[in-house]
């Protein structure tokens, strides 16, 4: 089996000057995680470095770089899925970890729970050893400057990687800042697993980005995942599954999708979405 890999910046409209940093953020987030599979690691270690490097890069909105809520605070979401026991792990609302998609793998990993939010995803992290990141370390001036005069207008949000491993498994993460100006407590699709990510080795795995309350009420990734039923192309499928989007709510989003034959989908019905992966010998990346 040959792995495969695709990663997400997020799909919407985008900023003309952050452009050059996203391509290199893509790439060395592509990076990062291809040599993890090439080496023969395990699809679920993959997309995890992946979006770690993606939520270390201020210019997209996870981690570091995370849009503010109403509040100005930040409230980051993360989830993790691998397809080969279905199992999974999800943190919502978390305000003081620098990279939650490693603290929704710890969850995971416990095998006892496989969500946690708010001050109990916060306990956990400390009792797991992580460290203490304050606002100020996660808060970019960019993101501040736009919540101090309380724009309105969307960006970009949410990374996400999905992975095939040489040993035929597959796995899916996303992570989130979530949506500017947010009521406190909000929730979107990035934690919810079959909404923003889902892997399942039997049919394909995905992640999804865009407008969350949409994203959820479709469990968008999730209907990706069954348009592969019966082998059915991971292109059709996620533009079948965009489709079922707009149609049933009206919403915007992407998806990126692989099956378990490492043939590589994705769709979206905004202006732009973030991309990197492989087709052929050559690695993608378009903004």
């Amino acid at each position: 089996m040959n792995p495969t890999l695709i990663l997400h910046g997020g799909a919407g409209a985008q900023d003309p000057t952050l452009r050059d940093a996203r391509l290199q953020g893509l790439r060395r987030a592509f990076g990062a995680a291809w040599t993890i599979l090439q080496q023969g690691g395990a699809a679920l270690d993959a997309v995890v470095r992946a979006v770690v490097e993606l939520e270390n890069e201020p210019v997209f909105n996870a981690g570091i770089g995370s849009c503010l809520t109403e509040d100005g605070e930040i409230e980051m979401d993360a989830s993790v899925m691998e397809g080969t026991t279905l199992r999974v792990g999800a943190v919502g609302a978390v305000r003081t970890v620098r990279n939650p998609i490693l603290l929704a793998k710890a969850l995971m990993e416990t095998g006892r729970h496989v969500f946690l939010v708010g001050d109990g995803a916060e306990r956990f992290a400390r009792g797991q050893g992580f460290p203490v990141a304050t606002r100020e370390e996660l808060m970019t001036e960019r993101q501040l400057r736009r919540w101090r005069a309380a724009q309105t207008k969307g960006e970009p949000g949410t990374v996400g990687a999905v992975a095939l491993d040489k040993h035929g498994h597959l796995a899916a993460a996303t992570s989130t800042g979530g949506i500017f100006n947010k009521q406190s407590g909000r929730i979107g699709d990035s934690s919810i697993i079959g909404a923003g990510t889902y892997a399942d080795d039997s049919l394909g795995a995905s992640s999804a980005t865009g407008q969350g309350e949409a994203i959820i009420r479709t469990t968008l990734t999730r209907t990706a995942v069954e348009f592969l039923r019966g082998g059915k192309d991971p292109m059709q499928a996620a533009r079948a599954a965009i489709e079922f989007l707009k149609k049933r709510t009206g919403g915007e989003g992407g998806l990126v999708l692989l099956d378990p034959f490492g043939r590589v989908g994705y769709a979206y019905n905004t202006s732009a979405m973030s991309l990197a992966f492989v087709s052929g010998d050559t690695v993608v990346v378009r903004d």
